[in-house]
């Protein structure tokens, strides 16, 4: 179990972590949300102990681990390959490995018999059962694996760490940590440089995975598939839901209405004790009444609320009306050096397309946007703009462009002179620049906020062909929000690369999938092209062509054929029985505990539940209790179904 106690942290006289405690146990998912700047990655360095915190303290056990995912920075050895960066990540294992050769050379150069062969051939045996049980037998293949998932293809393995761009490289940080397994997974932002497939294949593996997870996220569909608890962090405080991002927003909403209401009824009491004081301060016979109220105001315990920022929106300028073709591409043939993205690739976007563009990463989505944007020069081919359409491309290198001597106003300023300052503020505010953040220079910004400036300086031109490359990456949620709302109401034309399926779903009426070498268009939005293709998966599935069933033998007369396969039946029944009747006592069991943990997490959601401490306490003990008992119990029952699975398949074949 790890435990964070009284944790504080002071940056600059501004206290970003104000006395926070929690416990995270055993497999359990935790979403760590909440507005930039709150401290969420700071929170994840701490319990990775790359922080020190002012005060507090963190606790867990010697032999559990914890491992980090940061949202940048990763620093590979560009003397490696892939393949061997990743191995890096197993040192110890490695050096069992070289130690079991070593014996295995020193045992053939020693002499039978001898007690010099005798203590090494003990030796030997102990390190190679130590290397069995260690997993280093199917490491190779579970590299292999893992990589795979994340989008390498074989033949990168090879390749040099240095032939890889960041969002690779994040990749690979990614996939040396989910192979080591620690007890504590720290993610954060790790969605931000995954493709839709990479990203399916990581929440897979997620579902599965042993140790407890700890994700900061601005991907609402991501969290609410792959956590079960949310810690939202704003003002220095923290909240506790026992739920994903959706149950965390339902909640919180109750609660800071009931929050409010009790502002407002204390408010209410504070003004009428203040109004009596005031007017009877001054008359002797009412002194000691007027005492009394002033010390019933100072010992009120008063509430604090911190109200969301106000609600902000941003409308695009109105756009020109374009042609009703936008742009068309006939035969377009591109290639870098020996690798052929397209081969005479021909396509349309008409006006009033609100397109996603998917695929897997390297297939080609961020050259075909370039190639529309007219950033990306072609081989051969045509591309033709149609009558009156004016374009603006937002792509993740475009805040390396930025002027670093300006503010970032004058940055914003300088893109439309026409523009008011409240205009500019406004939209400033949408992408989380507010009061004197403008006046900023750009060569202080981090990265994030570059690409947010660079987001909020295109918004500002009136184009009626929007062309996006990965816009959320650095967004919060109400960031994102703010800009999904706007492209709801565009009436241009825009496409999007981004792998976000929440914020896609609501604005886009096409996908177009870009493959190795070809692209097909899917009506509708991301989720109807990932049912689609789930369907077509299945399909194939049922269409392969399966191995030949062996031929009975012909010689067996019917009623040999019937008592073979009731013996089958019999013996599979024997098989299965103890296996069978274990695995109903548990979900038996896993039926009773999350109906009690949905009857306690239905009172930890009611307003007054917080009132009682000992209540709240005891509960809470119950609630931890359960799930770890849940964790168990889960575990065993996979374990079961595994081997219930594994012994229908026997049988299945053989039939």
């Amino acid at each position: 179990m790890l435990s964070l106690n009284h944790i504080s942290l002071s940056f600059g006289g501004r206290k970003l972590l104000n006395d926070i405690g929690f416990l995270v146990n055993p497999g359990e998912r935790i979403g760590l949300v909440g507005p930039n700047g709150a401290g969420k990655s700071t929170l994840l360095k701490i319990i990775a102990r790359n922080i020190e915190p002012n005060a507090g303290s963190l606790q867990h056990s010697k032999e559990e681990t914890i491992g980090y995912l940061p949202q940048d920075g990763v620093d590979p050895d560009p003397q490696k390959t892939v393949l061997e960066e990743v191995k890096s990540a197993f040192t110890e294992l490695l050096a069992l490995e070289q130690s079991v050769q070593d014996l295995q050379e020193k045992l053939a150069s020693t002499e039978a018999g001898t007690e010099t062969h005798q203590k090494t051939l003990e030796k030997y045996g102990q390190l190679q059962s130590k290397l069995e049980q260690s997993g280093a037998y199917t490491l190779q293949a579970d590299i292999e694996k893992v990589l795979m998932g994340l989008g390498f293809k074989t033949e990168d393995f090879s390749r040099s760490t240095t032939e890889f761009s960041g969002g690779w490289l994040m990749r690979i940080a990614l996939a040396k940590l989910l192979l080591l397994k620690p007890t504590y997974l720290l993610l954060d932002e790790p969605t931000n440089h995954l493709d839709i497939e990479s990203l399916q294949w990581i929440e897979q593996f997620l579902a599965s995975y042993e140790g407890a997870i700890m994700v900061v996220s601005h991907d609402k569909s991501f969290l609410n598939r792959v956590t079960n608890r949310t810690l939202w962090l704003d003002n220095g405080s923290l909240e506790d839901y026992a739920g994903n991002y959706s149950y965390f927003e339902e909640k919180h909403a109750e609660r800071m209405e009931h929050k409010r209401q009790a502002y407002k009824n204390q408010q209410r009491e504070v003004k009428q004790i203040q109004e009596f004081i005031d007017r009877f301060r001054y008359k002797a016979s009412k002194a000691k009444q007027v005492q009394s109220r002033i010390k019933q105001l100072e010992k009120m315990d008063m509430i604090e609320l911190n109200e969301d920022e106000e609600e902000i929106s941003f409308e695009f300028p109105e756009p020109e009306r374009s042609g009703v073709i936008n742009m068309r591409l006939e035969d377009v043939d591109k290639s870098y050096d020996d690798v052929q993205v397209f081969d005479g690739l021909s396509y349309t976007i008409d006006r009033g397309d609100k397109m996603a563009i998917v695929g897997p990463n390297g297939a080609g989505k961020s050259t075909l946007v370039r190639i529309f944007a007219g950033h990306e020069p072609i081989d051969s081919g045509s591309i033709e703009t149609g009558h009156n359409v004016t374009t603006s491309y937002f792509a993740q290198h475009q805040a390396d462009e930025l002027d670093l001597t300006k503010t970032v106003f004058e940055v914003m300023r300088e893109a439309a002179p026409q523009e008011t300052e409240t205009r500019i503020r406004t939209i400033l505010g949408c992408f989380l620049f507010q009061g004197d953040d403008v006046f900023k220079k750009v060569s202080v910004l981090s990265g994030g906020e570059k690409s947010r400036l660079a987001l909020a300086r295109m918004l500002l031109s009136p184009a009626n062909f929007l062309i996006f490359d990965e816009p959320t990456n650095h967004l919060d949620m109400q960031s994102k929000e703010i800009l999904q709302q706007a492209l709801d109401q565009y009436e241009g034309t825009f496409i999007i690369v981004s792998h976000d399926v929440d914020f896609l779903d609501p604005i886009v009426n096409k996908v177009l999938e870009v493959q190795p070498n070809k692209v097909r268009t899917f009506p509708g939005n991301v989720s109807y092209y990932l049912d689609k293709k789930e369907e077509e998966k299945n399909t194939e599935q049922q269409q392969a062509p399966s191995s030949p069933p062996e031929e009975k033998d012909k010689s067996l007369s019917r009623k040999e054929e019937r008592r073979i396969e009731a013996q089958r039946r019999q013996e599979k029944y024997k098989k299965l029985k103890p296996y069978q009747s274990d695995f109903e006592k548990h979900e038996t069991k896993i039926e009773k505990l999350e109906e009690r943990k949905s009857n306690i997490e239905a009172s930890m959601a009611e307003p007054d539940f917080y009132d009682d401490s000992d209540r709240v306490q005891k509960m809470s003990q119950e609630y931890d209790k359960l799930k770890g008992e849940l964790v168990e119990v889960y575990a065993k029952w996979e374990e079961l179904a595994e081997k219930i699975s594994a012994i229908e398949e026997k049988f299945s074949n053989e039939s």
